[in-house]
């Protein structure tokens, strides 16, 4: 299977301005209409291809998402595998999801030694001695977490989200007919930004735990 690129289904370049992606949709749906080709058994395939791709990069906000997420400027000829393409895109919300809460934490340091001193706290009832305990620091994290996450935070990774899933979709790793399998490949991607957040907050604490 080959990577889809929406860009390249469209026939539009990566800087294309949203009026040049909606003449060029439009022109391509005008195109491959199926009352224009009574005869093609591919072209309601094809139209709902040019309207995957129109509803993601025709949105501008879905479309910087979609930007943020995607494999790079040039499309990719090879086949490839779909366990590694769902690890890229898991991997790159994890890490959209790391970077925002550590910058959170690193505005404001002096939250982190607080919560530093916290952890120190229940690592040395917990084990006897100081250490950068993970367990313990993760758990804490999670506690805190919702303290720091705004409502337009949560939008955003819900944009993320979203485009990751349909672009997963589109590359056979569930059925578009299949509620309950995009339901279920959408909770593992909030999952696994969820997990990069943690992991944000917990890297933001290590960064400046010093041992007593």
């Amino acid at each position: 299977m080959l990577r889809v690129d929406y860009y390249q289904v469209l026939g539009v370049s990566r800087v294309a301005s949203d009026d040049d992606i909606k003449k060029a949709y439009r022109k391509l749906v005008f195109q491959y209409h199926p009352d224009r080709n009574p005869d093609s058994k591919d072209a309601d395939a094809k139209i709902r291809e040019l309207n995957a791709a129109y509803e993601i990069i025709g949105d501008a906000e879905k479309r910087r998402s979609y930007d943020r997420l995607s494999w790079g400027d040039e499309p990719r000829a090879e086949a490839v595998d779909l366990g590694l393409i769902l690890d890229d895109i898991e991997q790159k919300l994890f890490d959209e999801g790391r970077k925002e809460l550590f910058s959170i934490l690193m505005q404001n340091v002096a939250r982190v030694r607080a919560e530093l001193g916290v952890i120190r706290e229940r690592t040395i009832r917990e084990q006897g001695y100081d250490s950068f305990l993970e367990p313990v620091v993760a758990a804490r994290a999670s506690e805190i977490l919702n303290e720091f996450v705004t409502t337009d935070m949560n939008q955003r990774k819900q944009r993320l989200v979203e485009v990751a899933t349909d672009m997963l979709v589109s590359q056979g790793l569930a059925k578009r007919s299949d509620e309950r399998e995009i339901r279920s490949l959408r909770s593992r991607l909030e999952e696994r930004f969820h997990k990069g957040r943690i992991h944000g907050v917990t890297s933001a604490l290590e960064l400046f735990y010093e041992r007593t």
